[in-house]
């Protein structure tokens, strides 16, 4: 598998005015390490952890405590399918649903208001327009600082 077919390429986009838009819930110390094609976040912090900020939810989790323990979890299949979305975006290209260079998949209906995590319900989106609405949702529901 080839993660990067999987992830936003992070040239040319203004990651600290999108990081903006999530913080909170995004600490200070956070430092992005990589990003779904759904624009989900994947971070560090000061101590080593890795996080895990699912915008579509606005749930924000710590999933390994280092990067090193993250790659090993990401190499059991049920987790790179989750983190990765992995049949997700291949039911994305089959459907051929092709994404533009400041473009991740964008809900219709966001899982915040019940929407699916199915092909049907994405599209292509600017990935600022995609946080900053999610980021707003979240902060008016206060369902970002419910995260494990």
């Amino acid at each position: 598998m080839n993660i990067r077919a999987l992830l936003i390429d992070p040239t040319g986009k203004d990651w600290n005015k999108l990081l903006e838009y999530w913080r909170p819930p995004l600490p200070p110390d956070a430092t992005l390490w990589f990003v779904n094609l759904l624009g989900e976040l994947f971070f560090t912090t000061s101590n080593g952890a890795v996080h895990w900020l699912n915008v579509g939810t606005g749930t924000l989790h710590e999933v390994a405590p280092t990067r090193e323990a993250f790659a090993q979890l990401l190499d059991q299949r049920e987790n790179a399918d989750l983190w990765l979305r992995i049949p997700l975006i291949e039911s994305c290209r089959a459907a051929g649903i092709v994404l533009g260079a400041d473009e991740c998949y964008g809900f219709k209906i966001p899982p915040s208001l019940l929407g699916k995590y199915e092909a049907s319900n994405l599209q292509p989106t600017n990935i600022y327009s995609h946080y900053s609405w999610l980021s707003h949702m979240a902060r008016q529901d206060e369902i970002y600082w419910t995260g494990d």
